[in-house]
């Protein structure tokens, strides 16, 4: 599934928690006493020569990891703002190690992964294996998305490039964001939807999770041939955990989130569709 713009929208039952882990003959001994150091010396040597095996099986790995890493780092994008040719906008950030994007009029952050291609080129995917960027050696940028799965050449922009990172609410608002999103998400579905959020240790991990589901649910439910699977939705529940996943079970769509890996703990939106809508 290409990847696609998020817009805004959201979700009311409104319920927040959180803030709350020798051989004995005499005539023998000297021969005894060769004999043994020479086992020893043998021993020895057989031992250097599997301790030079070993090391040089881990500088050959090691040298493909520095190969591999280097093919990644020199197809890296940079960071600013980009414009593909079927007039998607996008910015691009990072986040340590992580190349970061966003399009236009879009509240979703994409948390992309870099992998060696042919001709010196890096693919790099969302979090549900979806290709989003290639990039070749020399730095040309190609984009791929539901206007263009066939990938659209990228060009660069001018202007600011704001930060990517999530941005953390206070109780306030956090309680009339998800009274908005509750109320969003059960006009688009026609019954009330009631949504929880639990966290202590991220808020703003949280908060993206919250804006990202429901803006989601809000385009599924936008589709006639789509809406059907959300005749089960009566809760949305964003929680923290050891590692992020997604579930849609007895009308419960269940994300959670892994603050230990900042923006790359929270499922993107390509991920709740597929637990909503099963693949065939």
């Amino acid at each position: 599934m290409p990847v696609t713009d998020v817009g805004t929208s959201g979700a009311i039952g409104v319920r927040s928690a959180g803030h709350g882990f020798a051989s004995l003959g005499i005539g023998t001994v000297g021969l005894t006493t060769l004999t043994l150091c020479v086992a020893l010396m043998g021993a020895s040597a057989a031992s250097a020569q599997v301790l030079t095996g070993q090391e040089r099986g881990n500088a050959q790995v090691e040298y493909s990891r520095q190969i591999r890493s280097q093919s990644v780092t020199r197809t890296t994008p940079r960071i600013g703002r980009y414009s593909a040719a079927t007039g998607q906008g996008f910015v691009l950030d990072q986040s340590g190690s992580q190349v970061l994007l966003r399009f236009d009029r879009s509240n979703e952050t994409w948390v992309l992964r870099p992998s060696s291609a042919p001709r010196g080129d890096t693919i790099y995917r969302n979090d549900a294996g979806e290709q989003v960027l290639r990039v070749n050696a020399s730095g040309g940028i190609t984009l791929y998305s539901s206007r263009s799965p066939g990938g659209s050449p990228v060009s660069t922009e001018s202007g600011p490039v704001p930060s990517l990172e999530p941005q953390a609410l206070g109780p306030v608002q956090l309680f009339n964001l998800m009274t908005r999103r509750s109320g969003l998400i059960s006009d688009a579905v026609g019954r009330l939807v009631q949504i929880n959020v639990y966290g202590d240790e991220s808020e703003a991990l949280c908060v993206e999770a919250l804006i990202v589901a429901t803006d989601t649910v809000i385009r599924i439910a936008r589709s006639p041939s789509a809406k059907p699977f959300l005749e089960r939705l009566r809760v949305i529940t964003i929680i923290e955990g050891n590692r992020s996943a997604v579930t849609y079970q007895r009308g419960e769509l269940r994300v959670v989130v892994d603050p230990s890996r900042g923006v790359a703990g929270r499922p993107s939106s390509a991920r709740i569709i597929r637990a909503i809508i099963p693949e065939d």
